[in-house]
């Protein structure tokens, strides 16, 4: 099921996510990744996702939205969870 990827705990990949989150060009104060889980062959990142007071999505959510989908491109073709 995960073909050619490494085994990496949770813990060391959000650290690794996180990195690359604070070193992108499209970075927001407060952009983070707080959970990670696998789902099939994806890696699903999570965190604040900046909705306003109505819970509605702001301009930052969608950057937010986007940078957890690049996550999810970069390190599912790398990483798969250790169980």
């Amino acid at each position: 099921m995960h073909g050619n990827t490494s085994a990496i705990n949770r813990e060391a990949l959000l650290v690794e996510a996180n990195k690359v989150i604070r070193e992108h060009g499209d970075y927001l104060h407060g952009m983070v990744a707080s959970d990670v889980e696998q789902k099939g062959n994806v890696l699903v990142f999570r965190g604040e996702f900046f909705l306003d007071d109505q819970g509605l999505p702001t301009l930052k959510t969608t950057a937010v939205f986007n940078m957890f989908k690049h996550l999810a491109h970069l390190f599912s073709e790398k990483y798969h969870l250790e169980d």
